[in-house]
This record gives C-alpha cells, structure tokens and sequence, in this order.
C-alpha cells in the first residue's frame, strides 16, 4: 500500500497527515503523539476514528501540525485521519460521518471590533 495523505483543519490550525500499513505508531511533528498531546483526552479525540472502524493497530501516522492550539490541533488531527481512512476504504464512509468525523468544524474567532472592548461586547451606555 502507498502512501496516503490528507488534509484537516479547524480554528486555525491545519493538519497533514500521512498514513501508510504499519504498526499503530503516531508521530506528530517528530514526536510521538504521547509527547506532543501529555492530555490523555487529546489523544483520544485523536484516535477516535481508528478506534470506531478497530484499525488503531494497522496503519502508522505521521502528521504536520501547524498553527492554532493544542485543542484546534487535536480536531484538526482527527479530521485529517478520518479522511485518509476514507480515502483507504470509502465503505467506512458512512460509519465515520455517523460519529460526526468526516465533518469540517468551520467556527472561527469573531474578529473585535473598534469602540468595542470584546467582539460583540459594548461599553456601557450612558445617557446623561
């Protein structure tokens, strides 16, 4: 099998993923995903793909991961894995977008506006 790569993003990070047969090993930006995600929660949402379809021990990952926070980066990791399994096999398809993976999350940032201390936050108005 070659190799297979995909896109995720979400916020503003952006993930690249590469999935190739292996043994289940997870490398993020060099690191194993242990050292780059400490939170054992991050690394599930990670895994959550391979673990509904039962291919964590299948397939070796390596990702890129750019921009955003661990959180964005994390969401961003799992859609790009999803993708490639679906790429992999495109009968998975459904079982993924059941789980609510193969959708891309496009909330952004509210940008703050001038004259307004937050985003849609405004200074108290005062009329005398």
């Amino acid at each position: 099998m070659e190799v297979i790569n995909a896109l995720g993003r979400r916020k503003a990070a952006v993930a690249r993923v590469y999935v190739q047969e292996g043994a289940g090993k997870i490398t993020i930006n060099g690191r194993d995903i242990n050292v780059y995600f400490p939170s054992s929660i991050l690394q599930y949402v990670v895994k959550q793909p391979l673990e509904k379809l039962g291919v964590t021990e299948k397939y070796d990952i390596k990702a890129n991961l750019d921009g955003g926070g661990f959180k964005g980066q994390a969401e961003a990791l799992r859609l790009a894995i999803a993708r490639a399994l679906v790429k992999i096999n495109p009968d998975d398809k459904s079982a993924l977008k059941a789980e609510g993976f193969m959708t891309r999350d496009a909330r952004e940032v509210e940008r703050k506006k001038p004259g307004q201390p937050k985003a849609r936050r405004h200074f108290q108005f005062s009329k005398r």
